[in-house]
């Protein structure tokens, strides 16, 4: 091996062995972030009041949508005639 095939193998593969020890790190905070919010999420779905279930609480009664006036439609403009051959 020369010189400058180890130069070549420095610069081809040292960012990528860079970047995959940063990808690692950011996946290993990750499972800890996900174990907290699945641990959240637990401590709220126990407090949280059976709704639409056998035996819940029925949805309360809806109030009509209002009457929303149609927007005014846009007036497009005037069409000029195109020549069908251009002038010399």
């Amino acid at each position: 091996m020369s010189t400058a095939d180890i130069v070549a193998a420095a610069v081809l593969f040292g960012p990528a062995a860079l970047g995959g020890a940063a990808y690692a790190w950011t996946l290993r905070g990750a499972a800890s972030d996900s174990a907290a919010v699945r641990q959240v999420l637990a401590e709220y779905d126990g407090t949280r009041p059976a709704e639409h279930e056998d035996g819940g609480t029925p949805p309360p009664e809806r109030e009509p949508a209002p009457d929303i006036a149609p927007a005014p439609t846009a007036r497009l403009a005037t069409v000029i005639p195109f020549p069908d051959r251009r002038a010399a």
